[in-house]
């Protein structure tokens, strides 16, 4: 096989893996705040014992996602050396930020916030969740414009020729606001809200189903769906302006995201449909330049489209299609939902309707499918740059990796990932079996500390 294909693959299979874990934490721990806040100011106990449950999840899920995320940076130097070589020096100032002033900033906390209980003042608590809630955030901006450089660079300049080139950082600030990092940051953290909510709403409505909890339940399932709301609302909003960013600084994703061909031509929106790549066209049904229209506010506005650019300057049409229009179908389901929700608390009728709580259950998936299908349509639609404009994709592999070195360590990841992942399965079912209450593991801690200080 190609190496090219594999080291994509690998790389690919150990990200969507690892990005199942920020984006819950992330969006936990604004839940966290606001739990243990409302518990601060009422001193009711069904906040304290809702937070000390998703705490303990919270430590797991931090705990998965570090070990999932340290394969990521091997690779940059096993199979993409000329990439990194290129990228190094200004990927250096954004991630030794995220070091510094997110990663550590969040696990200095993670201590006071897993075992502060009893400890310190709620106060004191309160605001060690609210430093581990901000660094998880911060540690997400610092990475995302990491990546955003390589969609939209800027404040660079080339030194060095052939596959000795890299770029040099002459204006940090010009780095960090490139022109698609604000939008890509906002929508990012819309979608890990939303994946950290329909967390809790889904364990919330399976307590109500099974009659266990509900007191707790019904409390955390309408916190959960305010911030649900909220971030599915922000995440349509952020994605339009990222969406009209892509059309000026990436046509040719822009394009392939509606399989959009004319050179110059008005550009429907198409709600679902099917490219035929060979005869260049789409199937499907669409809104008459509507594309247009959104970015231009003219249905009759001329968009670049696919055959503006050279068949090797294009990015694979279909697969950054589908994606892109799945992504959006979920996140046009999970407004309905939260929207729906909220409206039916009134009364209390959202816990009587089962289907619907069986609804919410599932629906845990959609957050997370929808954030994979964003990524995926993001990254293969930037194809085949791998810095756009600067560095192909082809140009930033290793040249002393071959395709069996790569292929076996892939199945090595995916036993070891499949590990990690049944393991992190079972402690997750087994808290959420157990549900909100003393920790039976963290009593006998606790116990055992209070005999050692005694003594």
């Amino acid at each position: 096989m190609d190496v090219d294909l594999l080291a994509r693959l690998q790389f690919a299979f150990t990200l969507m893996v690892h990005y199942v874990f920020p984006p819950l934490s992330i969006g936990l721990g604004v839940l966290l705040v606001a739990m243990e806040a409302t518990y601060v100011k009422t001193r009711d106990p069904d906040y304290e014992q809702m937070t000390k449950f998703w705490v303990r999840v919270f430590g797991l899920i931090f705990a998965v996602g570090v070990a999932t995320g340290i394969v990521m940076e091997f690779q940059f130097g096993t199979n993409w050396s000329t990439y990194s070589r290129f990228v190094g020096d200004v990927f250096g100032s954004p991630l030794a930020a995220e070091g510094i002033f997110a990663f550590f900033l969040e696990s200095g906390f993670l201590a006071l916030l897993l075992f502060g209980w009893n400890r310190v003042k709620p106060g004191v608590h309160l605001f060690a969740t609210a430093m581990v809630a901000l660094g998880s955030h911060l540690s997400a901006v610092w990475i995302v414009i990491a990546n955003s450089w390589q969609q939209t660079p800027a404040g660079h300049h080339i030194v060095g020729e052939g596959s000795q080139a890299r770029a040099e950082i002459v204006d940090f600030w010009a780095v960090v606001f490139n022109p698609s990092s604000v939008d890509r940051i906002s929508h990012t953290i819309m979608g890990c809200w939303q994946a950290g909510a329909w967390l809790v709403l889904s364990v919330s409505a399976y307590y109500l189903l099974r009659g266990r909890h509900e007191k707790i339940a019904k409390k955390s399932m309408q916190l959960a769906l305010v911030l649900a709301l909220v971030s599915s609302l922000g995440q349509l909003a952020t994605g339009h302006t990222s969406a009209e960013g892509v059309g000026a600084n990436q046509p040719a994703k822009l394009a392939a995201f509606e399989g959009h061909y004319e050179a110059s031509a008005p550009a429907d929106l198409y709600l679902f449909g099917w490219v035929d790549e060979k005869n260049e066209k789409v199937i499907g049904i669409g809104i008459p330049g509507m594309l247009s229209m959104m970015l231009h506010r003219d249905f009759k506005a001329p968009v670049t489209g696919l055959r503006a650019f050279a068949p090797e300057d294009r990015p694979p049409v279909q697969i950054v299609f589908q994606s892109y229009h799945a992504m959006v179908g979920i996140g046009m389901i999970l407004i309905g939902l939260a929207a729906g929700g909220l409206m039916l608390l009134r009364g209390g009728r959202l816990y009587r309707m089962r289907w619907l709580l069986w609804t919410f259950v599932a629906a845990v998936l959609l957050p997370q499918l929808a954030n994979q299908l964003g990524w995926m349509s993001a990254e293969v639609g930037r194809q085949p740059w791998i810095v756009y404009g600067l560095l192909r994709r082809v140009d930033g592999l290793s040249r002393v990796v071959n395709a069996n070195q790569v292929l076996w360590s892939i199945i090595m990841f995916a036993l070891i990932y499949a590990l990690l992942m049944a393991v992190f399965l079972f402690l997750l079912d087994k808290k959420i079996k157990h549900g909100p209450g003393p920790d039976e593991e963290a009593t006998v801690a606790d116990g055992m500390l209070t005999e050692g200080r005694d003594a």
